[in-house]
């Protein structure tokens, strides 16, 4: 898969103990308008998607991911868009979490069941939303100029894949 970008928020060092974390995310467009999600804990919009299980397959944790987040149905992954690599804090045993984003063009039903979200979205107050991919960079770009306390860092890699998106977008490529 073609690596799109990495982002540091801190730099390891060669002593670092570091924890990898693979995801999925799904990009599912209607013309420049995006399948996303709206997270009110964080004023922020992502892509649906989330970890990949051991030994899950992308294809399925994919379909399992944008079911439970967004009610999606029949998920067709159409082809690979990229990789976004992350090295993050820690939120364990560990120095780094090296969070691997593989990121994929979907195609969904025409309606969405109701989503299955967990526990933590519920309390972040996820919410499905079509939104066009330019707006939400733009709101995106203002929570990160505002430099809330309470924003999340996932925030970064997300406006980075939008920004990636939109441009395929525009060239026609997606």
């Amino acid at each position: 898969m073609k690596h799109l970008q990495t982002i540091y928020h801190l730099h390891p060092a060669a002593s670092d103990r570091v924890q990898q974390r693979l995801a999925v995310r799904g990009i599912v467009a209607r013309g420049r308008e995006l399948l996303l999600l709206y997270t009110g804990r964080y004023d922020d919009f992502s892509l649906p998607g989330g970890g990949v299980e051991a030994d899950e397959d992308h294809t399925l944790a994919l379909a399992r991911e944008l079911a439970e987040e967004t009610g999606a149905r029949d998920v067709d992954i159409l082809r690979p868009f990229g990789l976004i690599d992350e090295f993050r804090p820690p939120r364990g045993d560990y120095d780094v979490l090296h969070m691997l984003s593989y990121c994929y063009v979907c195609r969904i039903a025409d309606t969405l069941a109701a989503p299955q979200m967990e526990d933590y979205e519920i309390r972040n107050r996820m919410e499905v939303r079509w939104l066009d991919v330019d707006a939400a960079i733009a709101h995106n770009e203002a929570v990160i100029q505002r430099c809330d306390a309470g924003m999340g860092l996932s925030i970064v890699r997300e406006t980075a894949l939008l920004k990636l998106i939109a441009s395929a977008l525009d060239n026609g490529e997606l």
